[in-house]
């Protein structure tokens, strides 16, 4: 199980392009309602859709060629949607899920899928939580089980709950001891503050060990709605199975028709990112100083994401991009550096890290801050462009290649978005993106003033001096 999900622009959505034609029939019970999506070529590639009564969704992609099958069933709540007092009890409730059922105890639950060479796990973040299986495709029907049974059966035994306590404190003691992934999460304090999307996944010591049975069941009493549901199945799949086989699991767990759903507002929001100039000094006895350097993004819906998907690999996506030329290959002053990006649903982060020896801080930052002011002010080359382009197009295609991207990919777009984007319809989005396009986004997004996050063992002087890095 894992808290975090990849620092990567959020999957787009398809708003505004011409969808393929729906198709919709009647299921035979309840009025489920069930659509085509994508048609596929020849039976592969399908993905369909059924809503089930109660508003659960089912999407499945169909590919008769592999001989695997992931299913999965993400729910629409995160670390976001947690009050401070609650800051971590959606990665907590991930843990409790695999505890046990009123069918099957946890060694039941690993059992049934490590018999069978099955593959079993769960992530949390910002705004969503995923729970999935991938097996050969004879054993779909146990995956479907067991997850199912997991998030409509759980007891939340609170011995359960005792025990697993200390297993999350120690995966934040974990955490803790990697500086490089620790400092993203200072990041998002910088840029966000103390705001849901600015607190980390996994909570923290004091939230975690304040945590009872009561707020864990209320959480997910009040979240693990089957509006707030979509199930996911891709690989060597018959759709009307799973819809069958899913709709008979959450029936027999009385799950579809619940009636004591709370009504959700909005979530906080976070759209006025004021942040410019902020520099947070996490000072550590390390081998090295890791930075993140960046501003304000945008939202997983701007139009703008794909000609940001294109400047984010130019300048510190891959080896030949900006960023690792001028520092590591060029200076040799990083092992790693690269740039990121992160959407969420009303804004995003856009960032540079880097690790490097602390007495080196102020020369990687300088050149960092040069390179980012002079795409802003004067845009990538069209070589550039064109190399990022390419780079991006098989970067996609190369990781939709297993049956468990495809699951996220389908699942993830349905939670998000509501709707489906072919492979091909994201190549020709990525292939459409103009030197113009990418040049208004670099001035819009890094023309605007940096904040900083740092954690080493930086100097008091040293410390200091970060301000005029972001000035």
């Amino acid at each position: 199980m894992t808290s975090r999900s990849p620092r990567t622009t959020a999957r787009p959505s398809t708003k505004g392009r011409a969808v393929a034609r729906t198709t919709e029939t009647t299921a035979r019970a309840a009025k489920a309602r069930t659509q085509t999506l994508l048609p596929g070529k020849d039976g592969i590639g399908t993905v369909r859709r059924t809503t089930l009564p109660g508003g659960l969704r089912v999407v499945t992609e169909t590919l008769p060629s592999v001989r695997s099958a992931t299913f999965g069933i993400w729910a629409g709540v995160g670390s976001r949607d947690e009050t401070p007092t609650l800051n971590g009890a959606t990665h907590y409730l991930e843990h409790l899920l695999f505890k046990g059922t009123k069918r099957r105890t946890a060694l039941d639950i690993s059992a049934a899928l490590d018999a069978v060479g099955g593959e079993m796990n769960a992530f949390t973040a910002k705004e969503y939580t995923c729970y999935y299986a991938r097996v050969l495709d004879t054993d779909l029907p146990l995956a479907i089980d067991v997850v199912c049974d997991m998030l409509t059966g759980s007891t939340l035994d609170a011995a359960d709950i005792d025990a697993e306590r200390g297993v999350i404190l120690e995966e934040i003691a974990m955490t803790e001891d990697d500086p490089g992934d620790v400092v993203h999460d200072l990041f998002a304090h910088t840029m966000l503050g103390d705001t849901p999307l600015g607190r980390p996944v996994l909570g923290t010591v004091d939230t975690i060990n304040a945590l009872g049975r009561e707020q864990i069941a209320r959480f997910y009493k009040r979240h693990y709605d089957p509006t707030r549901l979509v199930v996911a199945a891709a690989g060597n799949v018959d759709h009307a199975k799973v819809v069958r086989q899913v709709r008979a699991a959450f029936d027999r767990a009385g799950a579809l028709g619940r009636t004591d759903a709370v009504p959700l507002g909005p979530r906080e929001g976070t759209r006025l990112i004021k942040a410019a100039g902020r520099v947070e000094v996490e000072n550590r006895r390390t081998e090295q100083a890791h930075v993140v350097l960046g501003m304000p993004g945008i939202a997983r819906t701007d139009e703008r994401r794909w000609a940001l998907g294109v400047l984010n690999t130019a300048l510190g996506g891959g080896m030949s991009s900006r960023l690792f030329q001028e520092v590591r290959e060029k200076r040799g002053l990083a092992y790693s550096v690269y740039s990121y990006t992160s959407s969420f649903a009303d804004c995003g982060l856009f960032g540079v890290y880097a690790g490097c020896r602390p007495s080196q801080v102020d020369d990687v930052l300088k050149i960092c801050r040069d390179e980012l002011e002079t795409v802003a002010a004067h845009g990538l080359e069209d070589d550039e462009i064109r190399r990022a382009v390419g780079q991006l197009a098989g970067s996609t295609v190369l990781g939709l290649e297993d049956t468990g991207a495809l699951m996220n990919r389908i699942g993830k777009s349905e939670l998000c978005w509501g709707e489906q984007l072919s492979v091909d319809d994201m190549l020709a989005k990525i292939a459409a993106v103009t030197p113009d396009e990418v040049r208004a986004v670099a001035h819009d997004i890094l023309g605007q003033r940096p904040s900083l996050s740092v954690i080493g063992p930086l100097k008091e002087r040293q410390a200091a001096r970060l301000h005029e890095a972001v000035a």
